[in-house]
């Protein structure tokens, strides 16, 4: 069972930048495709982007393309999201989602984080 915790959430203005971690135990993510959601008051958990086993491929959300960067260290066993130039949209809870294969959906995850949460200020 791999248990996920997020951290690195807070209170940002507008034009700023934060990075999150995901640190994994119980398990290696390397076998895992890892995966950052989002969810905003109201609204629904969105996908915000992934990164494949060996981190070589990565994928995001069209409203986070170009601010946003995932990266993971194995030998860590943790995952990271660097969020540059940041928006009063992008305020919300972020996951971090552990699962088998590339993808955008929510179901396909099989490990979740808590959350953290990350509120940019206009």
């Amino acid at each position: 069972q791999v248990q996920l915790v997020e951290s690195g959430g807070g209170l940002v203005q507008a034009g700023g930048s934060l990075r999150l971690s995901c640190a994994a135990s119980g398990g290696t993510i390397s076998s895992f495709v890892m995966g950052w959601f989002r969810q905003a008051p109201g609204l629904e958990r969105e996908f915000v982007s992934f990164i494949i086993y060996s981190g070589s491929r990565t994928y995001y959300a069209d409203s986070v393309k170009g601010r946003f960067t995932i990266s993971r260290d194995n030998t860590k066993n943790t995952v990271f999201l660097e969020m540059n130039r940041l928006k009063p949209e992008d305020t919300a809870v972020y996951y971090c989602a552990a699962g088998a294969r590339p993808a955008t959906k929510e179901y396909e995850y099989d490990y979740w984080g808590q959350g953290t949460q990350v509120t940019v200020s206009s």
